[in-house]
């Protein structure tokens, strides 16, 4: 009796300081929250979520402050997060990688599909293949043939083992059937940096790291890898305009929270999500970078765990066939 009358009193407690799971969830938020992406500053999917973190703020009324969480092909960063509490404070925003990492690394320190909860689809960003602005291929034709003729001395830059740059880079490789000598970077920006500072040859990176690279003359464009051309860069064709077949490669980005997050909270999110892809400061800024915001439908907790499902096995054939793996 002593026992139970002790819970009752701690139970009381809880509620009247508002820590019941429905008080938390209908107050929510009450203070600034994280959203981790798990690649340096300055790179694309970072671009992405400074964009979406400061039309979300607006509507929760509270900021979401993007935290740079970089490392180990962004599972660092969402390792993080899969061991943060789920109180809706700590939100993850990752790329492509979130499905490619469930098969490129041998053993995750989470369980991809079951370590988070779902918040929505962000975006699909388009890739670009550049190269610095000086160098010798003035065609995806040429640059194809010039890679097989120079392979031994042409390199190929990305942000990483697991990032966007770094697998469409192996796809290239393996639709060219050539293995060059790539240079990893800690993410895409200091990636970039060296590109357009002619330190290395080419790359392949999203829209929204070379839109303005490549309108400022600052380094080559050879093709987007979308199925019909890029609106922002109406002048680029798309690799298969260019004459390399079924190469369509898509980053997409999604948002997650830890798993046990409460369902009211998530829903929370995932309505702040859809009210900022249709804020036109937002679809503007997408415009310009070369990429549009997610639709209503696939801006939803099974809008994403759908996406994430079927790349995890669209990806997965790619990455054994190349036998690419990180420990």
């Amino acid at each position: 009796m002593k026992n139970a009358r002790i819970v009752a009193v701690v139970a009381a407690l809880m509620a009247a300081a508002g820590f019941s799971g429905g008080a938390a969830a209908e107050d929510y938020p009450t203070r600034p929250i994280s959203m981790v992406v798990p690649f340096a500053a300055g790179g694309p999917t970072d671009t992405v979520a400074r964009l979406v973190a400061e039309s979300m703020s607006r509507d929760l009324g509270q900021q979401i402050l993007v935290e740079n969480v970089g490392g180990a092909g962004g599972t660092l960063g969402a390792s993080r997060v899969a061991k943060s509490d789920p109180d809706g404070y700590t939100l993850l925003l990752h790329h492509i990688g979130m499905a490619t990492s469930a098969v490129l690394y041998r053993k995750l320190p989470y369980d991809t599909l079951n370590a988070f909860e779902y918040v929505g689809l962000v975006t699909e960003v388009p890739m670009t293949i550049v190269a610095r602005s000086d160098f010798e291929p003035a065609d995806l034709k040429g640059l194809i043939d010039y890679v097989k003729t120079n392979k031994d001395k042409v390199t190929l830059a990305n942000a990483g083992v697991g990032a966007a740059s770094h697998l469409c880079g192996m796809l290239f490789m393996s639709k060219i059937g050539e293995q060059l000598t790539t240079v990893p970077y800690k993410g895409t920006g200091p990636a970039m940096t060296d590109l357009v500072g002619k330190q290395v040859d080419f790359m392949c990176d999203q829209t929204t790291n070379t839109t303005n690279q490549i309108k400022g003359g600052k380094i080559k464009v050879y093709a987007t890898t979308t199925k019909d051309r890029v609106a922002s860069l109406p002048d680029v064709p798309t690799a298969a305009e260019a004459g390399l077949q079924d190469f369509e490669v898509g980053i997409w980005h999604g948002v997650y929270a830890p798993k046990g997050t409460p369902p009211e909270i998530t829903a929370k999110l995932s309505a702040a999500l859809q009210k900022a892809l249709k804020d036109p400061l937002v679809v503007k800024r997408f415009a310009d970078l070369g990429t549009a915001p997610s639709t209503e439908a696939e801006a939803t907790p099974e809008g994403l765990k759908t996406k994430l499902t079927s790349e995890i096995e669209r990806w997965r054939p790619v990455i054994t066939a190349a036998g690419v793996y990180a420990d």
